[in-house]
Parts: structure tokens; C-alpha cells; sequence
């Protein structure tokens, strides 16, 4: 006879009880950044081009100072258009004056198309995690490959606009498949997390430090020359190297090697900024390893 099977009884939270996200927020459903979550914690949030811009959508097509939202005390959220040449759009009707948002309101500004959810509703957290998922490595929780490249094409595109600097730097990992083979994968594992830790406690908050794959990281470094990259390659070669690995109550010894770039010819794209990058790790490694090329 088949064998016969219980539900089993639990307790399911109600949906007002559960966490959620108490700001109202903007997250990006077209554009560049795709699924970004901006939190609007009761203050004014400039949108445009401008680099000084707290909410920065860099298209030819939107003005500098775009437009702003508004978020007061009491929870109420308004946008207003600055004057810009294209103009700002809430669910494809143009604003014009103050306009109050409501939950799933659209705005449009340029390409780029937000979605305005309201204080205190459960989608803020849904929208944190789905961005997480797809922008953050599981392991080290630093930014994944995808991220990645899509920020080192960002941000080339941004330098060439302003005419500002782009420096990169990729970070291996000395002998890790010899600590794999000495004290196990698990171990390998506790390594990567460290060393990300390290590295990513030290950098800017501009800054992206992603793991690239397997025991390699690149760090992208916008407005940095290449005497600056350098230096922040060097002091996080330092910062590893002297850093008390352990696991199971043992000392593992971890040193990194590492290569620097940075954007020079107009051609450059984010492949060619990466193979440069990595030939200088190439070279760092064939040299001894725990060094810096650049």
C-alpha cells in the first residue's frame, strides 16, 4: 500500500507582521542599473547628469539638474520637473508643478524609467533582495562578474563624457589551489571571504571591489590616475599579507598578486582595460608573486 503522508502544521507569519522597508523608495524597472533601489528617508534627492546629482542618470537626454523628489516627515513624496529640456514624466503625462507620488506611480526621465513604492510596503524588500541576488556573489558578498563589467562600461562611457580618469585593478590570490589541497575547500571557501573583507573594508564608498571569477577580484577605481592605483593595489597587498588567516584554529598564510590599469586611448573598451589589467597581474605573478605590476 502506498504510504500515507501528514501535512505538516506551521505557523505562517501574517504579511503585516512581517519586516519591511519603512522609507519610500525609486527603483530603476528600465535603464541603466536595472533593478537599483534608492531609499528616500525624508529629505530632498536631486535627478540628473550631474555627478553631484544624489540620484545620477547620465543620458544625454536628461538635463543636469533634471529634477527633484521630496520626501517629508509624514511620509508624503512629491517630484518636480527643474526646467529640464526633455522634461519629466509620471505614468506618460509630463509633470508640471509638484506632483504627489502614489504606490507604482512611474516616472520617466530620459531612457530611464522609476518606479516610486510607497513607506512601509513589503515590495521595497522584495525589489533589496531580487537586486542582491543578481548583483552580489553568494560566497564573498562583494559584487559578481556581471556587475562588474556592466560598471566598468559605466563608467569608461562617464570618463569619456567629463574627461576624467578610470583605473583598474585585478587581485589574485598566491597558491590558492595549494591552500585548497592543504586544508580543504571549505577552508578555500573561509579565504575568499577574508581576503574580500580585507580588501573591500579599506576602499571608497565609489569604489567596486567584485570577485571575477574563481580566486581572482577586480577593483574598479573611478577618478583614480594610475600613480593613485598603485598605491591602493600596494596597500592592499600590504593589508593581506599581514592579516592572521585562520581556520579550525590554524594559520594559513595568504598573499595576493595584482596588476593596474587605467584608461588611456580612446579606443579602450572594458575587455581591452581587463586584458591589460590582467597581463600586469600575469607579469606580478611570473615575477615572484606578492607584488604589484603596474
Amino acid at each position: 500500500m502506498p504510504r500515507k503522508h501528514t501535512t505538516q502544521i506551521t505557523e505562517i507569519s501574517k504579511i503585516s507582521e512581517r519586516a519591511v522597508s519603512r522609507s519610500a523608495a525609486l527603483v530603476v524597472i528600465h535603464g541603466e542599473e536595472l533593478g537599483k533601489k534608492y531609499d528616500l528617508a525624508g529629505d530632498t534627492y536631486a535627478l540628473g547628469r550631474s555627478t553631484k546629482a544624489d540620484i545620477q542618470v547620465d543620458q544625454d537626454s536628461v538635463s543636469r539638474n533634471h529634477a527633484e523628489v521630496v520626501a517629508d516627515s509624514s511620509g508624503r513624496v512629491t517630484i518636480r520637473d527643474l526646467g529640464s529640456t526633455n522634461g519629466t514624466y509620471v505614468n506618460d503625462e509630463v509633470v508640471a508643478g509638484v506632483h504627489k507620488l502614489r504606490n507604482g506611480d512611474l516616472i520617466k526621465i530620459g531612457r530611464s524609467v522609476f518606479k516610486f513604492i510607497a513607506s512601509n510596503n513589503i515590495e521595497a524588500a522584495y525589489h533589496d533582495e531580487i537586486y542582491r541576488l543578481t548583483t552580489i556573489d553568494g560566497l564573498t558578498q562583494v559584487f559578481n562578474r556581471r556587475y562588474f563589467e556592466d560598471t566598468i562600461d559605466r563608467e569608461i562611457s562617464r570618463c569619456r563624457r567629463y574627461h576624467r580618469m578610470l583605473s583598474l585593478v585585478m587581485v589574485d590570490i598566491d597558491h590558492f589551489k595549494k591552500i585548497n589541497d592543504t586544508w580543504g575547500h571549505i577552508a578555500g571557501d573561509a579565504v575568499l571571504k577574508d581576503v574580500a573583507r580585507v580588501i573591500g573594508s579599506k576602499i571608497r564608498r565609489e569604489d567596486v571591489l567584485a570577485r571575477y571569477g574563481g580566486e581572482e577580484f577586480g577593483l574598479v577605481l573611478p577618478e583614480v590616475d594610475h600613480k593613485g592605483a598603485t598605491v591602493m593595489a600596494e596597500k592592499a597587498r600590504r593589508l593581506v599579507e599581514k592579516h592572521a588567516f585562520t581556520f579550525d584554529g590554524e594559520k594559513i598564510a595568504v598573499t595576493i598578486s595584482a596588476g593596474v590599469a587605467s584608461l588611456e586611448k580612446k579606443k579602450d573598451d572594458g575587455a581591452e582595460l581587463v586584458k591589460r589589467a590582467d597581463a600586469k597581474l600575469y607579469e606580478a605573478k611570473s615575477a615572484g608573486r606578492n607584488r604589484v605590476e603596474s
